[in-house]
């Protein structure tokens, strides 16, 4: 077995006890509800530019520096915080100065959202200059950054937080309710993905991608060509790690994970430009389904789902069952015995309605129109207050690290034909011990 995946000797003690953090439990430090926070942004493309603007409407954060390759990116991220009435941000321009703004001392945290090579780089660099990190997903693409992040994070003492804003979807938290109070009895398995036709973002309108074919078709279509695996496990699998507990109390311990042949881009090429078009003949090496089952130390099996290059409506693929009733999301329904009709569905609204998040009725207005029906709000509220609390954030570099992993591990299991692959344990035995971190009632 690679010395990637079993490799345990962290260093455990350094900065960690300076700033009083520990892998469990995380506890509020010292810090001023009322203080303004600064904050760079790495990358203000599509998904970056959300953020800043998210961040730009609240009145506790001042954007002090952005980064950006692409002039037109960097020019508009610049506008829009002057637009909102702050000072013009110094701007970078070329790859390479994500250091010289990690570096600077007027920054309380980085935001990142860049594409996906440069995460892990970027979440470091950040880290080791003592700014609160929130990366965008995957936080790594490969076994061996993933540890780095946890190392990077545990030498430094410096929170890694992955803005994993499916965690904050108002049904997945109310279902998260839902488990800790015991509505499904014990948990026995769960299902997620991401089911997502991808085809109208992986190409231009004249079907080409990379450098300079746009936003996401100038960097992510070349992963399609390049890996087979899950290549987009976290918005599934970190719902349901919170379900199931894992890194605390609970954990992976294996993968496997098969994949179909690949036919999905090419069949859409010809489609749309016909079998002549110069993008015909690309040779595709990601499977148009992914599917891989984890196993845990629990006991659970979780069946995860990539689908990006086929027609198909939108779907997580959500499903929690236990040994009292199951919800599932594609019909939305839920079935739990003692509450339900025998061998029939309920609606979940009454369940949603009862179960709701703290969270969400606290704050259903704020959340209005700030992205992805409201979730990007809660992920990046929580990133503000942790850090003007001096706080752990609610989904740490363990977190960012064992959601992502599920890539290349999911790869590595498809090149041995299906082979169930060890997990790593980012934690070093420390998740028997760990205690709860994320928390749908949480008080910000």
């Amino acid at each position: 077995m690679s010395n990637d995946i079993n490799r345990k000797d962290f260093l455990k003690t350094t900065a960690l006890t300076g700033l009083g953090l520990s892998i469990a439990p995380f506890s509020i430090l010292k810090g001023n509800d009322d203080r303004t926070i600064s904050l760079g942004f790495l990358g203000v493309g599509a998904r970056g530019s959300g953020h800043l603007r998210g961040m730009l409407n609240r009145d506790d954060v001042e954007v002090k520096a952005i980064l950006d390759p692409k002039k037109e990116n960097l020019k508009r991220g610049l506008d829009l915080v002057e637009d909102a009435g702050q000072d013009r941000p110094e701007g970078y321009s070329k790859e390479e100065d994500y250091r010289k703004l990690c570096e600077r001392d007027d920054l309380d945290g980085v935001i990142i959202s860049s594409p996906w090579k440069f995460h892990t780089p970027q979440a470091i660099a950040a880290m080791e200059n003592g700014k609160y990190v929130g990366v965008e997903v995957p936080a790594a693409l490969t076994v061996e950054d993933c540890w780095d992040l946890v190392e990077t994070s545990e030498r430094t003492g410096m929170p890694c937080m992955m803005l994993e804003n499916v965690c904050y979807r108002r049904d997945v938290m109310a279902v998260l309710n839902m488990v800790r109070e015991g509505l499904f009895g014990e948990m026995i398995h769960a299902r997620c993905g991401y089911q997502h036709d991808l085809t109208p973002y992986l190409f231009n309108d004249d079907l080409e991608f990379g450098p300079g074919t746009g936003s996401v078709s100038s960097w992510r279509t070349k992963h399609y060509t390049k890996r087979n695996g899950d290549l987009y496990p976290t918005h599934g699998i970190g719902p349901v790690a919170h379900w199931l507990d894992i890194n605390r109390g609970n954990r992976f311990v294996k993968l496997s994970s098969n994949a179909t042949k690949a036919k999905g881009l090419e069949s859409h090429i010809e489609y749309y430009g016909g079998e002549d078009h110069p993008n015909a003949e690309v040779d595709w090496k990601n499977g148009d389904i992914i599917t891989t089952t984890l196993t845990t130390s629990n006991g659970e099996t979780i069946l995860v789902t990539l689908d990006t290059t086929l027609p198909r409506p939108y779907s997580l693929g959500f499903r929690a069952q236990g040994t009292n009733g199951i919800w599932q999301k594609d019909n939305d329904s839920i079935h739990i015995r003692g509450r339900s009709e025998p061998h029939s569905w309920e609606k979940f609204n009454k369940y949603q309605d009862e179960f709701d998040a703290d969270l969400w009725k606290r704050h259903e207005r704020e959340a209005e129109g700030s992205g992805h029906g409201g979730m990007d709000y809660f992920v990046r509220n929580a990133f503000v207050e942790s850090i003007k609390n001096q706080a752990h954030t609610p989904q740490d570099v363990y977190d960012a690290a064992t959601w992502s992993v599920i890539f290349p591990l999911s790869e590595n299991s498809i090149a041995q034909g299906g082979e169930p692959v060890e997990f790593p344990d980012f934690t070093s035995g420390e998740w028997v011990d760990n205690t709860q971190i994320f928390d749908p009632n949480a008080k910000f």
